[in-house]
């Protein structure tokens, strides 16, 4: 079975808790959803609908996916029992998703990132239930990032529940303004708060002192896998980094890569670099930004053969599904 590890999904009840109280601030104008400093985005019925979604899945050449929170709707600004009826209605929606086809579904809790205490609680109750087999989080929370001390207890929580972490790059209003235009906040921005977020918890040895996480950086890594050796030499040469891990591809046992580089130079790199064993399907349906023909764009980057390792072997062996 060929599992997307990326795809994206706005849960039913998320929509009717926004429309029915308007402290939440969403602007939903037939389709559209509108939320503070986040871009504006259509919630076509791939977002919504289990069925849509399968027969996008199919006409990818996938049979399943892993579903997770579209990244403008994170909700990170909220605060108190807000946030935790906002992860809560997060939660039971993609829980109810995946019920609709349990056998291509399951999905990725969301947890109050802007409340660490909150994060860790919710999570433990997403675990619990049925479907759920990981996390996904913001590269970072509203102007805090993921290797800050609050976080400690949810990167212990994480390793003790066994649940992998997919980190997905987003900002709150705080995009560098050079970025602004041209989209540049998404073609170049997001690698770049990928490498920040990944980079950031090597140094501060979150990863060091948390040897069982397993994480998955989407968009191919971001700039990680191509300027990890310039952080290497950084390490050998700058006293700021004098009590950080000397090498970080030391930590290439507890990363995975998805594929989308959008050119297939890019993804032999990736492959030749990371191994074909650290890199999975992921496909970032059903936002615009999205992979055209996965499957082909594996196969024309890495050959035919490479297919059923990055859509079937490495998706199990991130969630642990042997375990």
């Amino acid at each position: 079975m060929r599992v997307d590890l990326h795809n994206h999904v706005v849960p039913e009840r998320v929509l009717e808790l926004v429309r029915g109280d308007a402290a939440f601030g969403v602007d939903l104008e037939g389709s559209s959803w509108r939320w503070k400093d986040q871009v504006e985005f259509e919630v076509t019925p791939s977002f919504r609908d289990p069925a849509a979604k399968l027969t996008e899945l199919k006409a990818n050449e996938l049979d399943a996916a892993v579903v997770s929170v579209a990244p403008p709707i994170f909700g990170y600004q909220l605060q108190g029992e807000r946030a935790r009826e906002f992860c809560a209605a997060t939660n039971d929606g993609l829980a109810e998703f995946c019920e609709h086809n349990p056998e291509a579904y399951r999905w990725m809790a969301h947890v109050p990132m802007q409340d660490p205490e909150l994060a860790v609680e919710v999570l433990e109750q997403a675990a619990s239930m049925q479907g759920c087999c990981a996390v996904q989080i913001g590269s970072s929370v509203a102007g805090r990032r993921l290797d800050e001390e609050p976080y400690e207890p949810f990167w212990s929580a994480v390793e003790r529940l066994r649940l992998p972490v997919m980190i997905h790059p987003i900002y709150s209003g705080d995009a560098p303004p050079q970025l602004e235009a041209y989209y540049l906040v998404n073609a170049i921005g997001f690698p770049l708060e990928t490498t920040v977020a990944i980079e950031r918890l090597i140094c501060a040895g979150v990863l060091s002192r948390h040897p069982g996480l397993r994480i998955l950086l989407v968009h191919a890594g971001g700039y990680f896998p191509y300027q990890a050796g310039r952080l290497r030499h950084t390490r050998s040469v700058r006293p700021e980094l004098a009590e950080a891990p000397e090498d970080p591809w030391d930590f290439l046992p507890q990363l995975w890569f998805d594929v989308i580089t959008h050119d297939p130079g890019a993804l032999r790199f990736l492959v030749d670099r990371v191994g074909l064993d650290r890199v999975v399907m992921g496909t970032d349906l059903p936002f615009d930004m999205a992979l055209p023909n996965p499957v082909q764009a594996v196969s024309e980057a890495v050959g035919p053969e490479a297919v059923a390792t990055v859509a079937e072997t490495n998706p199990a062996a991130f969630l642990d599904f042997s375990a």
